[in-house]
């Protein structure tokens, strides 16, 4: 859920009765309240008049001190200003203060063509539009009479955007006077000047050579031990925000967004792309966008499950389940289990039907058009998105090779096309060595987490026999309840402890590769990481879906894993209700550690870091960039972390829906507080990351909709295989009451129950009893020609099954493709938008430039020419 709000800082606008921001005086408060609230952070040089760019930090006691002093003269050269200051609490620190002056802000502006502002937009309107201008301003009179949404954000808290409703282009110096530019320290945003500051650190020569080059290289051999932009000042003030406004952004953005008492409002997305940048503003535009869609995903899966509620009783199976009294089922393990009653399993009966009810099938194919819409409006949403902020035109910088690729290729160079510069060349050959060794070992590490899935089904099947003879009575009549429970949880710290491993391992065979770019080293990383901890996760979860209770035998035959341990059967009920069970808890339990370890080990370590400075210092007060130092830095890997955890969310969401309607529900009440959690941690627990640029959320868009289409796949056999709908269709309109006839109110399902269970005769098992016992498959009685042999129903349901696999895979691939065709991904009304936006922007750069030529030879005494000269 978000709402794109204007947010650049403009203190004259936070204050209702301010003057109009055109006005003179406008611009001159401006001007004070910017640097009023730099100053008063501590954000400047000792002058107080330079403001502080970028930081950089260094240990006294480290020698490597001939890198720093060349790297730091090579800095001042290319026109950056560096002042060092030591640390309060620790006198082995050592701060670099950097600031870049205008001038060196408009060279590389111009170098990397920053797109800047140099017009106000003027909307093209056709007659039509004028002619619902009446309409348009009575419905938005009738609006101010109604109630205000209490979604929506304040818009008097939040300043305009100096440059929101302008034209941009590349800056350049030559044609400065195109641009506005009514305050020459607020024209470049905190972001860009961190951007540029950047770039020049990572360009920098420190020694002589050609890969001698860059500030993460100076980080990586313990020159520096970090380098961050600083933030704005102190997330919290004790000045009410209402009456005396945002101390800084930053506190804009504790009190707007980052407050747990914000957790029902839209999000400031302009605000969080001022300070944080493009790539992190997309992550939370697309994280509230996943939020916002599961609420009609997850009100529908409430539906089916309050329809089963609603409905148990009325339930023709349960029913008869419940008053099976005399109906004995065969043992279900071969030392300790005795006959039992099937109306024993009334209530297990009743909670299956909760998930295995007639909305199944229709919850399933509604969550495989949630996906597909999900993911179709989001891409019109980041097209809206890139257009208000800018990024339509702007391409990706060349980037530069990782050090790594460097070192180990540069004997091998070839020119690169782009930039027509020698760079270090990985052969062929080696390429697809080593990336043959890199799946040989992800295909290692699947056949270990099918391992220690094997390794489970061993202990099901040990303590199986332990359960039915415990001495707890309860836990003796819910023996197989309490094997499933208990396999859970072991799972689960399986699950958290490989995590621990893959993430090692993933990180060496990227190294392996030797990725030549850090963009393709982190897409790399990011599907290692991904296929590790989704077969991780649901490896455990195909089994019980598609695997378990297939393969026991039948009594008298019963197959035998190593001939020693009886394969495990389902309950009579169904093995839905292990499915529902293994994923509840699975992502129950994952969503409150991974929370803990995003918010709860950060605020234990920030705490403890806090703690230690109190007692080395007192009644010393610490600089911001101090500060910022003793808070934890982002993630080495950026924002992969955040987008595995929601990426294997959705992967829970639609692969297995039609089993556990509820898991949108679950997702959503995370992501509320996922949300809150990320925002709290990026403005307070965090230091500030580099405000990066980005189109789109990379790698990760391929993988959603990969998921998108596994889920339809699964689905299906889920409702085919797993689930009683497809014997239970058969019997009703083949072998049930209603086969030859429509029956008027006659219950098609009546006798289902029986029907569906066989005969086995008990003397053969050898246990000195007579009779018969009942199991659940399609077998003939032991009186029949062929005893124990599938039935013509069995291959009726397994004819059923397949067919409904290909109908319904058929049925919403078509129904995912008309809707992604229907949809197209940029709207009409911004399509159009656009490129009139180019041809004006063409036609006022003409203008400008002719203007101002007519101009200079006004002032040459020249003769003005009304066409280009």
């Amino acid at each position: 859920m978000d709402e794109s709000e204007h947010a650049n800082y403009d203190r004259s606008r936070l204050i209702k009765d301010s003057v109009p921001k055109d006005s003179s005086e406008s611009k001159t408060r401006l001007s004070k309240n910017d640097m009023n609230y730099i100053a008063s952070s501590g954000l400047l040089f000792k002058d107080g008049k330079k403001r502080i760019d970028y930081i950089l930090v260094y240990r006294k006691s480290n020698i490597q001190y001939d890198k720093r002093n060349t790297f730091e003269k090579n800095l001042r050269t290319e026109g950056l200003m560096l002042e060092k200051e030591p640390a309060v609490a620790n006198p082995d620190i050592m701060f670099i203060k950097i600031h870049i002056p205008w001038d060196t802000l408009c060279k590389y502006a111009e170098r990397l063509n920053i797109r800047m502002p140099f017009r106000k937009k003027s909307y093209y309107t056709d007659r039509r539009s004028k002619s619902m201008g009446s309409v348009q301003h009575y419905f938005k009179r009738i609006k101010k009479w109604m109630a205000q949404n209490p979604m929506v954000l304040d818009k008097t808290a939040f300043p305009d955007l100096e440059n929101s409703d302008c034209y941009t282009g590349p800056f350049s110096r030559a044609r400065i006077h195109h641009f506005i530019i009514n305050n020459k320290d607020t024209f470049f945003s905190n972001a860009t000047r961190s951007r540029i500051v950047y770039h020049m650190l990572q360009h920098t020569k420190y020694e002589h050579g050609i890969s001698k080059v860059g500030i993460c290289k100076l980080i990586n051999n313990g020159s520096y031990i970090a380098a961050f932009p600083p933030h704005e000042g102190a997330y919290k003030s004790s000045l009410p925000i209402k009456t005396y406004g945002p101390q800084n952004n930053r506190h804009l953005l504790y009190e707007r967004w980052a407050r747990w008492g914000m957790w029902y409002k839209h999000q400031p997305l302009d605000l969080i792309r001022l300070y944080f940048g493009e790539k992190i503003g997309l992550y939370f535009a697309w994280l509230g966008w996943y939020t916002g869609m599961l609420i009609p995903a997850a009100l529908v899966g409430l539906c089916v499950f309050f329809y089963g509620i609603l409905t148990m009783n009325a339930s023709q199976v349960s029913n008869e389940i419940c008053k099976a009294t005399e109906v004995f089922m065969c043992p279900r393990c071969d030392k300790n289990c005795s006959l039992q009653r099937l109306n024993d399993s009334c209530i297990y009966a009743k909670v299956s039907y909760l998930f295995d009810n007639g909305g199944t099938v229709f919850f399933a194919i509604f969550m495989a058009i949630w996906a597909t819409v999900f993911l179709e409006f989001w891409k019109r949403r980041r097209s809206t998105l890139t257009y208000t902020w800018d990024l339509i035109e702007w391409e990706e910088e060349e980037e530069t090779v990782r050090p790594q690729f460097e070192a180990k290729y540069y004997k091998m160079e070839r020119v690169n096309p782009i930039s027509g510069k020698p760079e270090p060349h990985q052969p062929f050959s080696d390429k697809v060595t080593r990336l043959l060794v890199s799946m040989s070992g992800i295909f290692f590490m699947i056949s270990l987490v099918i391992t220690a899935v094997f390794a489970v089904v061993v202990y099901r099947l040990v303590v199986m026999e332990r359960f039915a003879s415990f001495k707890w009575n309860f836990i003796k009549q819910h023996w197989q309840f309490a094997t499933s429970a208990a396999a859970v949880c072991i799972n689960f710290v399986i699950i958290m402890l490989l995590n621990l491993a893959y993430e090692k391992i993933a990180y060496f065979l990227t190294n392996l590769e030797y990725p030549r770019t850090e963009s393709e080293w982190e897409n790399s990383f990011a599907l290692k990481m991904f296929l590790f901890q989704f077969v991780n996760l649901n490896s455990s979860i195909f089994y019980i879906a598609f695997f378990l209770g297939r393969f026991v035998g039948h009594p008298g035959h019963y197959n035998k894993l190593f001939n020693r341990w009886r394969l495990e059967e389902c309950h009579p009920s169904g093995c839905l209700i292990d499915l529902c069970l293994q994923m509840g808890v699975i992502m129950f339990l994952k969503q409150i550690w991974n929370n803990f370890m995003e918010l709860g080990y950060p605020l234990i370590q920030n705490w403890w870091s806090r703690h230690k400075i109190k007692q080395e210092i007192q009644n010393a007060s610490i600089p911001q960039w101090e500060n910022d130092w003793n808070l934890q830095p982002m993630n080495i890997h950026g924002l992969m972390d955040e987008y595995l955890e929601m990426v294997l969310q959705f992967g829970f969401t639609t692969i297995f829906v039609a089993a556990f309607p509820l898991a949108p529900l679950l997702a959503l009440l995370n992501n509320i507080i996922e949300l809150r959690l990320d925002a709290y941690k990026f403005v307070t627990q965090w230091r500030r990351p580099l405000p990066a640029r980005a189109t789109n959320i990379g790698i990760w868009y391929g993988i959603l909709e990969g998921i998108g289409i596994l889920a339809v796949i699964t689905n299906a056999f889920v409702i085919a295989i797993t689930s009683d709908y497809i014997p239970r269709f058969v019997y009703e309109y083949k072998y049930g009451p209603c086969a030859n006839h429509l029956g008027d109110g006659e219950n098609c399902l009546k006798g289902y129950v029986n029907n569906s269970l066989s005969f086995f005769d008990l003397s053969e098992l050898g246990m000195g009893k007579t009779g018969y016992c009942r199991y659940r498959d399609y077998r003939g009685p032991p009186w029949s020609s062929k005893p124990y042999e599938f039935t013509l129903q069995y291959w009726h349901i397994l004819a059923a099954r397949l067919a409904f696999i290909i109908v319904f895979e058929h049925l919403v691939f078509g129904i995912k493709s008309i809707i992604a065709y229907l949809i197209p991904d940029v709207p009409k009304h911004l399509y159009d938008r656009i490129r009139r936006e180019k041809y004006l922007v063409q036609e006022m750069m003409y203008e400008a430039e002719l203007e101002h030529l007519q101009q200079e030879r006004r002032k040459s005494g020249h003769p003005i020419h009304h066409e280009w000269p």
